[in-house]
């Protein structure tokens, strides 16, 4: 379906190759997850190098919506909330970083076309949920770009709920926490997180060495199939 790069924890880009079947099941998933629906309007705030604007595109040609894509940012703090405001964005997918630059969701600035919010690509703190998860869908969402842009989510997040949890596997995806010998550990212990499924991409481009490496043999899925090693614990 593409090759998207990306450099990980190594800082050197590496081509990640995404099939069809694992494109078209997120992103059928995605819409559903997200409440995506005809005449919602989606921010692509995403660059599109970054496999996040695949989310934004596919779940609006999914589901008829309108994908908005602003002039050249970047979009921080009052820039992005008036082009929030001013767009009517229904769906936005910011990640923390950049929520935090936002003045609270109050008055004038209570953005109420703002129905989904999605966070991602870093640890959610609390206290963002906490400005922004009252009366909208706030929704985590975790995942490498080689499990094909998200591997996991919430559902929508309380105020009050602590720092959230990367959330459950999509609809096709499997999610191991296994020891150095691939075994799965005790629950509450420390292990390293596999992605197994549909979702999980080819491999590198042109690097089957990398390959080998890190999308290994599934022992706990049927005969062919692969887990993806994340790195992360």
């Amino acid at each position: 379906a593409y090759a998207m790069y990306t450099s990980g924890s190594t800082g050197v880009p590496k081509g990640v190759t995404v099939a069809h079947t694992g494109l078209a099941g997120f992103a059928a998933a995605a819409a559903d997850r997200y409440a995506v629906e005809p005449g919602d309007r989606v921010l692509q705030f995403s660059s599109p190098s970054f496999d996040a604007a695949v989310l934004e595109l596919c779940v609006s040609l999914l589901s008829g919506a309108t994908l908005v894509v602003p002039p050249d940012g970047p979009w921080l703090g009052d820039d992005l909330t008036d082009v929030l405001a001013e767009q009517r964005i229904t769906h936005a997918l910011i990640p923390p970083a950049a929520l935090a630059t936002l003045p609270a969701p109050t008055g004038d600035r209570s953005l109420p076309d703002l129905r989904t919010l999605i966070v991602g690509a870093e640890a959610c703190p609390a206290e963002l949920v906490d400005r922004w998860a009252a009366g909208r869908r706030l929704i985590n969402s975790y995942g490498p770009t080689e499990a094909t842009v998200v591997a996991s989510w919430t559902g929508p997040l309380p105020v009050g709920g602590g720092t959230p949890p990367i959330g459950g596997p999509l609809p096709y995806t499997r999610l191991h926490v296994l020891d150095a010998a691939m075994r799965p550990v005790a629950a509450g212990a420390s292990g390293e997180l596999y992605v197994g499924g549909e979702g999980v991409a080819r491999g590198y481009l042109n690097r089957p060495g990398l390959t080998a490496a890190r999308f290994v043999a599934d022992p706990y899925g049927p005969p062919g199939t692969r887990l993806y090693r994340t790195g992360d614990l």
